[in-house]
């Protein structure tokens, strides 16, 4: 089981970037699936989650910037974010559960981890 975050990079505050998650060993259709960020010298925070119905739910600070989604027949997770804010720079990784079922807010509840990608917003 592994995640592969890509598409990361620098942008102009108002910008957007829509880095994606390839998973392999498991199939993303109808399993949990969560973005976390790290920003410099703070705590990964929870970005977004999708659940295995299919329903979203996105961290306070999003404020209906993000969108989270898969293409399945890519085995692939999104996380497209519009209206980027330097506040916004971090490191983004995605997230899943192998060892039960879990879909929350938890770093602790993840044991699979991508390695994450950085996401950096100028003014």
């Amino acid at each position: 089981v592994q995640l592969v975050e890509s598409g990361g990079g620098s942008v102009p505050a108002g910008g957007s970037l829509t880095p994606p998650c390839s998973a392999s060993g498991f199939a993303v259709a109808g399993t949990c699936m969560a973005w976390f960020r790290q920003p410099p010298g703070r705590e990964r925070e929870g970005v977004a989650l999708l659940g295995a119905s299919g329903h979203t739910n996105y961290g306070d600070f999003v404020h209906g910037r993000f969108i989270v989604s898969t293409d399945n027949a890519k085995n692939t997770l999104f996380l497209q974010m519009n209206d980027l804010s330097p506040i916004d720079t971090a490191m983004y990784y995605c997230a899943t559960a192998t060892r039960r079922a879990y879909c929350g807010w938890s770093k602790a509840g993840y044991d699979v981890w991508g390695q994450g990608t950085q996401v950096s917003v100028s003014l």
